[in-house]
C-alpha cells in the first residue's frame, strides 16, 4: 500500500472518532442549562424607599395684598431676617389716610358734644337741688301762713282782730299755697329739661360708638396697606419692587403675592413616594438625605408627616381634583425633619431622602433575582396519551394558572422549583421567610435562564471569566 493511502486512511479514522466524540457530547449536554448560582445566607437587612424632592421650611407664609396700589416702602431685602408684626412693605395710602384722619376729627367733634351735654346735665342737676330747695321754703312758708290764717279765725270770731287783719292772713295763706304750686311746678319743669338732657347725652354717646365704629373701619382698612410679618423668619422670596402695582384676592398671581417669609428653625425634605411603597412609610421613621448642592455630606432626619392624596406624577396635581380619570403612577407627599441642618441651606435645593421601613437582624436571604413566577400548570409534568387528550375542567384550568413566587434550587444537576414566602426587601437582598434553608444553592442567573428555565431542567454553572467573582 502505498504511503498517501496510509496517511489518508488515518485521517479518516481520526475524523471518526472526533465526530462520534462530538455527537457524544451533544447527547450529554442535551437540554442542559447554564446558570449562576447563589447561597441562601443570612445578614442584617434593612428595607429602604428612596424618594426625591426638594429642601422646603417647614412653615413658610406668602404674604400677600390685601389692598390695590403702588408699593411706595419695602423696609426689609430678601435673606433679611424680621420679627413677627414688623411691617415688612407698605401700599400707597393716600385715601385711606384721609378717611381716618376724617372720621378721627369726626370722633372727636362727636365727643366734644357730649362732654358739652353731660356739662348741661350736671347744671341741670344744681338747678333741681335749687328748685327742691325752693319748693320746701314755699311749703315752710305756706305752712306758718296757714297756722297765721288758723289764729286769725279764732280771733276774728272772738272779736280780737279786725276784718282788714282777718282778710290780709287769708290772703298771705292763699299767696302762700300758689307759691307752693310755682315751686313744684318750677321743679317739674327742670327735671323735665333733665330727662331730655340725658337723652340728648345718650343720643351722643352713641353717636360716638357709631363714629369710633367707623374709625376702626377706616382704621383697618389703613392697616390692610400695611404687610406685616406674621411670624418670625427670613425673607426667602422678594417678587416685587418699589412702584410696582398689587392686587388683592388673585389666587396664583405674581401680583398677589409680596413675599415669602419662611420659619427656618425647622428645615425638611418634602420627597414624593411612589405609590407601591406609601404602605411601608410610617412616621418617626428614620431617614438620611443628601442634598445635591452639598456634594459629599449626608443629612439624618426623620419622618414627621405623610400626605393621604395621591399627586399625579405628570401634572403634581392631586388626583382628587383631576377632571380625567388616569391610571398613570401617582406619588404621596412625605415630609422628613432635619436633625442638624447646615447653615447655609436654602429652601427648593434638590434632595434625595432614603427611608429605613423596617430592619431585620440576622434574616434569611436570598438575591432579589433569584425570585421568579411559575404557574401551577407550567411546574405539573407533562401528560401523556389518553389524559393528554382530555380537556381540563374550567376549575382545574383556573387551578393550573395559580401564579407562584419562588426560586430555583440546585438539586444534583437539576433545578428544582420551590415555593417560598419573602419579607422586606433591601437593597439586593429580600428576606426569606418560608421554603428555603441556610446554605442551600440557587439559581441567580442569568436573567434568561430565571425567566425560561424549566422545573427539572438539567443545569449546569456558567463559566466565568477570568477575573471575575465565583458565585
Amino acid at each position: 500500500m502505498k504511503r498517501k493511502w496510509k496517511i489518508a486512511l488515518g485521517l479518516l479514522v481520526i475524523l471518526a472518532i472526533a465526530g462520534a466524540g462530538f455527537y457524544a457530547y451533544r447527547a450529554r449536554t442535551q437540554g442542559v442549562v447554564e446558570v449562576q448560582a447563589g447561597v441562601v445566607s443570612r445578614q442584617d437587612l434593612a428595607a429602604i424607599v428612596t424618594a426625591s424632592g426638594e429642601i422646603k421650611p417647614r412653615n413658610y407664609i406668602n404674604i400677600g395684598a390685601n389692598a390695590q396700589g403702588r408699593i411706595t416702602d419695602l423696609f426689609i431685602r430678601e435673606g433679611d431676617h424680621v420679627r413677627r408684626n414688623q411691617v415688612v412693605a407698605r401700599i400707597e395710602n393716600v385715601q385711606a389716610s384721609a378717611d381716618v384722619r376724617a372720621q378721627e376729627a369726626a370722633v372727636r367733634s362727636s365727643a366734644a358734644d357730649s362732654a358739652a351735654a353731660e356739662a348741661g346735665l350736671k347744671v341741670l342737676d344744681d338747678s333741681i337741688k335749687v328748685a327742691e330747695a325752693g319748693l320746701a321754703r314755699a311749703q315752710a312758708e305756706n305752712r306758718r301762713a296757714q297756722l297765721d290764717w288758723d289764729r286769725a279765725q279764732q280771733l276774728f270770731q272772738a272779736g280780737v282782730i279786725a276784718k282788714q287783719e282777718f282778710d290780709t292772713r287769708k290772703a298771705n295763706w292763699e299767696a302762700q299755697q300758689a307759691g307752693v304750686q310755682e315751686s313744684e311746678a318750677r321743679l317739674q319743669q327742670v327735671r323735665t329739661q333733665r330727662s331730655q338732657a340725658l337723652q340728648q347725652i345718650q343720643a351722643a354717646q352713641r353717636r360716638v360708638t357709631q363714629l369710633q365704629a367707623n374709625l376702626s373701619r377706616v382704621s383697618d382698612v389703613l392697616a390692610r396697606h400695611d404687610a406685616v410679618a406674621p411670624i418670625d423668619g427670613v425673607v426667602t422670596n422678594l417678587p416685587v419692587r418699589v412702584g410696582e402695582t398689587v392686587v388683592p384676592g388673585i389666587q396664583n398671581s405674581a401680583a398677589s403675592t409680596i413675599m415669602t417669609i419662611a420659619d427656618m428653625s425647622v428645615i425638611t425634605a418634602e420627597v414624593k413616594v411612589d405609590e407601591t411603597d406609601i404602605v411601608n412609610m410610617k412616621l418617626d421613621q428614620r431617614a438620611s438625605v443628601t442634598i445635591d448642592a452639598i456634594p459629599g455630606k449626608q443629612f439624618t432626619g426623620k419622618v414627621i408627616e405623610i400626605g393621604n392624596t395621591a399627586i399625579l406624577r405628570s401634572s403634581g396635581v392631586a388626583a382628587s381634583q383631576s377632571a380625567v380619570s388616569s391610571q398613570e403612577a401617582k406619588d404621596f407627599k412625605v415630609v422628613i425633619a432635619l436633625d442638624d441642618p447646615p447653615a447655609d441651606i436654602r429652601p427648593g435645593l434638590s434632595c434625595t431622602a432614603k427611608v429605613t421601613t423596617a430592619t431585620r437582624s440576622s434574616a434569611l436571604t436570598i438575591p432579589i433575582q433569584a425570585l421568579t413566577v411559575r404557574t401551577k400548570g407550567d411546574l405539573e409534568p407533562a401528560k401523556e396519551g389518553v389524559q393528554a387528550a382530555t380537556q381540563p375542567s374550567p376549575a382545574e384550568e383556573k387551578a393550573r394558572r395559580e401564579e407562584l413566587q419562588g426560586v430555583f434550587v440546585i438539586a444534583g444537576e437539576k433545578a428544582e422549583f420551590r415555593q417560598v414566602k419573602t419579607g422586606i426587601t433591601g437593597a439586593t437582598d429580600i428576606e426569606v421567610l418560608d421554603g428555603l434553608k441556610e446554605g442551600e444553592r440557587i439559581i441567580t442567573g442569568s436573567y434568561k435562564a430565571i425567566r425560561t428555565i424549566r422545573n427539572g431542567a438539567k443545569v449546569t454553572l456558567e463559566q466565568k471569566k477570568p477575573g471575575e467573582a465565583q458565585s
